[in-house]
């Protein structure tokens, strides 16, 4: 294995290699990867016959960059009687992967959506974004943009009838809980022009956030196998826009002092209500505890939730810990503060 010093300031040493540890290989031109990560995907099944409490759709969002979405509607809104009353909340959805990796096809992301559709009694629109390093950031948050334009306009019947696009969430996992903090900021600014699409919210569920200073759990968990330090830092050099650090806004939103109390500024005039979810064995947690705060401090109404003995992205491969999440996830929802 190779082994990655840090100075004696930033003291951790990992043994974990990157490259091996995210199954990628840097192509020779530079701006490309090999990704040899076996993933099994699932395919959408939209057909109402079938017995499936979920109903699954595949729609185009935009054919020049081969980005798409995936609907989650739960079956029993087809026996609805069609009036705005009965319509379900939104959920817009963006996946982990470090901005490297995967797809809303990926068996857990689809299964993890699948599953919160049907417990959360919501319409789910799953992004799919393009992926650095052959598109570096903000790609991920103009595609994750873009889907708000389209579910706003769209004459696709799913949303159409049976979301209410007046009570929608932003959610995220890992790199998914960084997009939906970013399209969130743009949103801010976009009110009319997303209209009728109305943001209730922010979930950030493991968010996917970074600096250069090393935190604590950082240093902790520098090789842990879920997200050892090293394939941390490379999915960040691979994401990033070429030429800057780890304290640039994508990475590190907190690091603009007079921006973050801007953008904190945004949020309250919106009235939008955040949960961050995290847990003690995630090498990020440090950072989304400081996000929490940083947030408290500045007024913005936040709900969080930092769980021990779990493990980054933990909810997305356990469904036994996706279910207490979806009840956490209720209980915001609802939540009409």
């Amino acid at each position: 294995m190779s082994h990655h010093e840090y100075d004696t300031n930033q003291n951790p040493i990992c043994t974990v290699d990157p490259y091996d540890y995210l199954k990628i290989i840097r192509n020779p031109d530079g701006r490309t990867i090999t990704r040899h990560l076996q993933v099994p995907t699932k395919s959408a099944s939209p057909d109402p016959t079938s017995l499936s409490p979920v109903l699954t759709k595949d729609v185009t969002l935009n054919p020049t960059h081969n980005t798409w979405i995936r609907i989650f509607l739960p079956s029993k809104a087809l026996t609805n009687t069609n009036n705005d009353d009965n319509k379900l909340p939104l959920i817009v959805y963006y996946h982990g992967g470090g901005f490297i990796l995967l797809s809303v096809s990926s068996s857990f992301h689809h299964d993890f959506c699948s599953d919160m559709a049907a417990q959360l009694s919501a319409v789910v629109v799953s992004v799919e974004y393009r992926l650095a390093p052959e598109h570096r950031l903000p790609a991920a948050y103009d595609d994750a943009f873009e889907a708000l334009d389209w579910i706003k306009s769209t004459d696709e019947i799913w949303l159409r009838e049976f979301a209410d696009v007046s009570n929608c969430f932003l959610m995220g996992t890992s790199a998914g809980g960084n997009i939906t903090y970013h399209v969130g900021l743009r949103a801010l600014t976009a009110v009319d022009e997303l209209a009728p699409l109305k943001i209730k919210g922010l979930v950030l569920h493991h968010s996917f956030f970074g600096g250069v200073k090393r935190t604590e759990s950082e240093i902790r968990l520098v090789n842990n196998p879920v997200l050892p330090l090293s394939g941390n830092d490379l999915m960040w050099e691979l994401a990033l826009p070429i030429g800057v650090d780890r304290d640039h806004e994508y990475s590190n939103p907190t690091a603009d002092v007079r921006r973050w109390s801007d953008n904190c500024d945004g949020i309250k005039g919106l009235g939008w209500r955040l949960l961050v979810v995290g847990c003690d064995g995630d090498p990020l947690i440090d950072r989304q505890v400081e996000f929490v705060e940083m947030l408290k401090k500045n007024g913005v109404d936040v709900v969080s939730q930092f769980s021990q003995g779990y493990y980054h992205g933990v909810e997305i491969v356990d469904p036994t810990k996706a279910t207490e999440l979806f009840v956490l996830l209720k209980q915001f929802l609802n939540n009409d503060n």
